[in-house]
């Protein structure tokens, strides 16, 4: 069923895990991530970034796919834009039946980034559609002079959510967009600081390569959502690579399908393991 991620991420916070969010590209990997949901019974957010679309599918097309499969199911499914860069492509994922979006103003000065969410929060909550945004520096963009400011500011955070009323928030905690090289140092201390002061869900970017332990604890210690995407690439590229190289046959094209989805749907197997999701 769709659904927004509100009642998923009031039983995640009071839970204590996290639900995946899925990134798909294409018609293979949304519907193996919704097959694994299912099988499972577990909710799940389906997740496609603007800087994604148009590679293998439109925003339109995701949409209508995803809607219609997400509507068959019986687990709770949340259909997420991811990364949207402007008001103009939150609302045009709001008027396609998105379920969620993200506006993501980081990269902007405070007060900018507080008035592009604030449009896009209004625009949304009359619709149902519920919001996230981000605070703080994920990846590459922060001063390495100085080591704090890789990690999401609690008072920002604070006066951001209140100002914004959005509905949940993704904080920079140390994980980077893409494979971590190496395994990222996590400042658990500053989560659990933004956890007992910001008044929504926290969400962490960068889940890809972050560390088992890392992640787990994360999800189990205040955040409700963790973002992931390479890792799922990866894993679909993986059996493919795999594969015996010889001449190629009729079949072949159908047994390179399968590899590529039977490793996207083992890796969100694990996921929900490693974030301790469970069925609301």
């Amino acid at each position: 069923m769709l659904v927004t991620s509100k009642e998923m991420f009031e039983k995640a916070v009071a839970g204590h895990f996290a639900v995946p969010s899925a990134n798909f590209v294409d018609e293979d990997s949304l519907k193996a991530h919704l097959a694994v949901s299912e099988e499972l019974n577990l909710p799940i957010i389906i997740a496609i970034a603007e800087a994604h679309l148009n590679a293998f599918i439109t925003l339109e097309d995701a949409a209508y796919y995803a809607k219609y499969l997400a509507e068959k199911t019986t687990n709770p499914v949340c259909l997420h834009l991811d990364h949207g860069s402007s008001f103009e492509v939150c609302k045009k994922a709001i008027d396609l039946g998105f379920t969620s979006v993200m506006i993501d103003g980081s990269m902007k000065p405070f007060e900018e980034n507080v008035a592009l969410t604030k449009s896009v929060v209004e625009y949304a909550h009359e619709k149902g559609v519920v919001v996230e945004a981000e605070i703080g520096h994920v990846a590459s963009n922060f001063d390495k002079s100085d080591p704090n400011a890789i990690y999401t500011s609690v008072e920002e955070a604070k006066a951001f959510a209140e100002q914004t009323q959005c509905d949940s928030l993704a904080v920079s905690i140390g994980t980077a967009h893409g494979f971590y090289k190496g395994t990222p140092v996590i400042n658990f201390e500053r989560l659990h600081e933004l956890k007992e002061a910001v008044p929504c869900p926290l969400v962490l970017h960068g889940g890809s390569g972050s560390g088992d332990d890392n992640l787990n604890r994360c999800a189990t210690e205040g955040i409700a959502k963790v973002n992931v995407y390479s890792d799922f690439m990866a894993s679909a590229a993986r059996p493919v690579l795999a594969l015996e190289n010889k001449e190629a046959e009729v079949d072949d094209y159908y047994t390179i399908k399968n590899a590529s989805i039977d490793g996207m749907k083992d890796c969100l197997k694990y996921c929900y393991k490693l974030f301790e999701t469970k069925s609301i």
